[in-house]
């Protein structure tokens, strides 16, 4: 795993746009005209530990930057170096942290634009997220896909 901008190298990630146009601008980094396939779903989410880092009073609160969460990570990890936002994990899972709300940094974002980003989920309480697929069209596994 090469990682992402809130989730290191190796340390697994659940990144949700908290809603349908979000998701989308996230899928295609600004390239707006030119979506390219992807699939879009629900998830149901029923996790504690969440911190919401979209506002100035709660990354004050965990001494957090926003240009930390705004750093060119991809330009970070092209240059062997490790991203700033890096640090945002770092020190939320020390503290039990399951996950963060932020503004999404897509290249066409707008200021309510919003994602979840899960370092600790599955299908259990306390951080239990599941699929919303309640006609069963989703593949099952990695052969639908094939």
């Amino acid at each position: 795993m090469r990682g992402a901008r809130f989730n290191p190298k190796g340390v697994p990630a659940l990144y949700l746009g908290l809603t349908i146009m979000t998701a989308v601008k996230e899928a295609n980094q600004g390239f707006a005209h030119r979506i390219d396939p992807c699939v879009l779903c629900s998830y149901e989410v029923d996790c504690d530990d969440i911190v919401d880092l979209t506002t100035e009073e709660a990354r004050g609160e965990f001494a957090i930057a926003l240009e930390d969460m705004a750093c060119a990570w991809a330009t970070a990890l092209g240059d062997a170096e490790r991203p700033a936002s890096w640090s945002i994990y770092d020190r939320l899972r020390s503290r039990h942290v399951a996950g963060i709300v932020v503004p999404s940094f897509a290249p066409s974002a707008q200021d309510e634009d919003r994602n979840l980003v899960l370092w600790d989920w599955g299908p259990d309480l306390p951080h239990k997220v599941t699929v919303f697929d309640p006609s069963g069209r989703l593949p099952k596994d990695q052969l639908s896909w094939s």
